[in-house]
Order: structure tokens, then sequence, then C-alpha cells
């Protein structure tokens, strides 16, 4: 039997009948998959496959065609989405375990007066979020927020807040992470156009809720940086040498087989590679005839899947060789990437199994008729959708992937940049106001040694400026585009 349905049939469910009960059963999915992740405690993955399969029940669709709709989108994204977050994982390793991540943070703090120090941390975790999961960055920054705060003797606010603004706006904002390639795929967008979009949206984001916001949040939470302690298993925040202390800093972070660290330029020049072929892409794809050898050379090198492998094969040996691991210690960082994405790949690809599901059954076409007749602008309603799953279970990436399912029929109307302009709402919206059912609410407060008050009027204020005017300006962006 054919996966999907027939058109006939997709026709005959937009009676007005038909449609209320597929409505009623898109809601209900999803209060299904907030109930369970919130109230129930249950994982993500678990949650969006149950949830995906009542839809397809209450839509009236036969259980073998859910399980097949469920499974086609659990595939494709893997093999899309699936491959490029593994790919970026192991980069993110071998930046975190040659000591690339801390070349930069050094460099740019050395070079940095005090006044112009919540700028540089700006850059830090703008830098250090490009290519790694939020996470994963979050716990690489945080002894280097509290080393340089304490260097520095800056209110801790003046110093983390402009970090964690330039770590999470890349993770809503700019692919290659988790949450905006998800969206990319389901809303079928052009990923160089999204990320020159998502760029140009988050370099006036960071520094409003960075440095900008800093200024009041030193004085709403006027707190000095704690004892520096790092976790056993963190990576190591500095070095001898390095620019947040004079002298070096014991941890238990396992050995990476590391003896030196890549050269600034060098480390640069690895993290922007992938950057720069994504974006060349969608240049050449605008301003090159079709057939020109740059174009079709950049049109290859530029497609995700191919830019993320070389960039991981250039860092094997750039922050591999390069910083001295031998053979069998690079093949140690590398699989040691892949384990802590587990989780994250198997939310992401039963998203992926929810949004096929939704397009499938005709939900999706249901809700972009509705949509496309509303008064309401897109931008604002997937801005609105991810905000209310994000204080729903917590989760961006869940956020990302069941909004940008809901909405992918209606980007089938959009122009390419509307489309693009379609994944930053979303994006923007997965990151609105966390609170205490986000795991990065937590981290942050006992990091810092805050109160839940207090990391509310920080950590939790940030995030909803962030979401709030990054939705400002993609649509004020939305306007010439």
């Amino acid at each position: 039997m054919s996966p999907t349905i027939h058109a006939a049939a997709a026709a005959a469910a937009l009676t007005d009948a038909g449609s209320t009960q597929l409505i009623l059963a898109a809601l209900t999915g999803i209060a299904i998959i907030v109930l369970l992740i919130t109230q129930l405690k249950l994982h993500p993955f678990l949650s969006l496959t149950i949830g995906s399969l009542t839809v397809g029940a209450l839509a009236g669709v036969p259980f073998a065609d859910a399980l097949t709709s469920f499974g086609t989108g659990v595939g494709a994204t893997v093999a899309g989405v699936g491959v490029l977050i593994a790919l970026g994982a192991m980069f993110g390793r071998l930046l975190a375990d040659s000591g690339g991540a801390d070349q930069i943070v050094d460099t740019i703090v050395n070079r940095a007066s005090v006044r112009a120090l919540p700028w540089a941390m700006a850059l830090v975790g703008a830098l250090i979020g490009l290519p790694m999961f939020f996470e994963i960055g979050l716990v690489l920054l945080m002894p280097v927020i509290l080393l340089v705060a304490r260097r520095a003797n800056l209110p801790l606010m003046r110093v983390g807040i402009p970090a964690l603004a330039g770590l999470s706006v890349m993770h809503g904002l700019v692919p290659p992470h988790p949450g905006p390639l998800v969206a990319v795929a389901a809303l079928n967008a052009n990923l160089g156009v999204t990320m020159a979009f998502g760029v140009l949206i988050a370099i006036p984001v960071v520094a409003l809720s960075g440095p900008t916001f800093a200024r009041f949040a030193a004085r709403w939470v006027p707190v000095s940086a704690p004892a520096l302690f790092v976790p056993s298993g963190a990576p190591v925040a500095t070095r001898s040498g390095g620019a947040a202390s004079g002298t070096e800093v014991a941890t238990d972070a396992p050995t990476s087989g590391a003896t030196r660290r890549p050269s600034f330029g060098t480390t640069l020049f690895t993290v922007l590679l992938p950057v720069v072929l994504m974006l060349g892409k969608a240049l050449v794809d605008i301003f090159l005839a079709e057939g020109a050898t740059l174009r079709t050379a950049l049109d290859f090198l530029g497609t995700p899947l191919i830019a993320l492998l070389l960039a991981v094969l250039v860092a094997m040996v750039t922050f591999g060789r390069g910083s001295g691991m031998n053979r069998k210690q690079l093949s140690t960082s590398l699989e040691k990437s892949l384990p802590p994405i587990a989780g994250i790949l198997l939310i992401v690809a039963a998203g992926g199994g929810f949004k096929q599901t939704l397009v499938d059954t005709g939900i999706g076409g249901v809700l972009a008729h509705a949509i496309a007749h509303s008064s309401l602008s897109p931008l604002l309603l997937a801005w609105v959708v991810a905000v209310l799953i994000r204080l729903a279970t917590g989760s961006a990436t869940v956020a990302t992937v069941t909004a940008s399912g809901i909405l992918a029929p209606l980007a089938l109307t959009m122009s390419t940049g509307q489309t693009s302009l379609l994944v930053l709402a979303i994006g923007a919206g997965s990151l609105f106001f966390s609170h205490v059912n986000d795991a990065g609410f937590w981290l942050v407060k006992e990091y810092f040694g805050l109160s839940v008050g207090e990391t509310i009027r920080s950590w939790s204020v940030m995030e909803t400026l962030i979401s709030v005017s990054g939705l400002v300006f993609v649509l004020l962006l939305g306007l010439v585009v």
C-alpha cells in the first residue's frame, strides 16, 4: 500500500467535517507529546513516536499506513539531517580535544581591553557555538567565563551574558546546528540562503541580548564569579599560560593526546571552512549562470554533506595531527564524539516521523489552508507555535521539529527567501524564556551559583530577548525579501 494518502482521499479530507477531525487529531497528538514530556517525564523520542501514531489513528489512517509514514519520515531525516549532526559532533570533539577551542578563547580575550571584554566574550560564544552543540558549548564556556570574570574583576553577568548570548543565538538561528537543520529539511528551505539570513540577523541580536543587556543584568543580579569548579570529564577551559589564568588549572578532563595547540589562524580557518563553502554555494547560485565552472564546483563542495565531511577531514589534520595526536588517539576522539549525540539523533528522527505523519494524513494541508486564509503573518504564527511548544516542553529542538512539521505544507507556497525566514522565525521562537523544564536553565544556575529567581532575571530574560528581537529582525527582513 502507498505510504501516502492518495490525492482523492486527501481532497475528501478537506471537507468541513474531515478538516475538523484532522485538526483535532493534530491538536490531540501535540497535546499528548507535551503531556508525556512534561508530566510523565517520558523521553521526547518515545513521546514523539506515540504522538505520531496517535495522530494517524485519530485522523482515520490505517495503522499500517501510519507506521509507514512514520518510518519514512524517520529514515529520510536520519539520512539527511542525522548524518550532518554526526559530522558536526565529530568536528566539535576534535575542536575541543585538540585545544583549538581554548586557542580561540585565549587569543580573543588576550587582545581585548576590559571595556571591550563583553564584546570579545560574545564573539567567543559565537565562534565556539558555530560548530558545537549547545550543551557541549555551554559546558566548554562555563569555566572560561568564570575565570575571565575573576581575572578581570568584572561582575559575572558582564562577562557571562555576552558569551551565553553568542552561543545561544548560533544554536537557534544558524545551521549546521540540529534545530535549524531540521527546519531547513522539513520546510525544504535553501541552506545557504538560510545561513546567510541567519548570520545577518544574528549579529544585531547578539549585540542587543549580549553586551547591551549585560549592563542591566549586572544590576539586577549583582554577583561575582564563584570559585572555579570544573566537573569531572568537562573540557579543559585553560592551560598553563592561558588568557584566563596565569597558572595551570587542574581538571580531570580526559586525556586527548594533544601535546600542543593548533594556531589561531589554523583553527579559525578550519572552523569557518564549512560555513564559507555553504555560503559560497548560495552566492554562486544567485550570481553565476548555470553551467559555469565555479558554480558547478561550489554546488558540489557547498552541499552540506560534502562541506561538513571536508571540514572533518581537514580537522583531522589541522586539529588532530596538528596538535600531536597519533592515529589511535585521533580515532578515539572521533569515536567518543558520537555517544553523546545519540539522544539528539533519536529526537530529531522521531520529529521527522511526526512531520511526515502530519503531511501524509493531510493535516498539514488543512492547517496550511487555514493559515493562508488568516490575517496573521505566517512568520509571526511560526514563532508563536514554536514559543508555545518551547514553554511546554523546555526543548528548543522539540519545539523546532514540531513547529516545522506543522508548517511544512505552508512553505510550499512561499518563495525561497520567505521559506528561509520561516525557518528563522521558528528558530527564534524555540529559544523563548528558558525556565525550570530546560536543562540549560539548571546548568547556568549551578555553574553561576545563582538562585532560581536570579537565573530567571538573567538567563531567562536573555533568552526571551533573543527570541523577541530575533522575530523583530525576521519581520523587518521579510519586508524587503
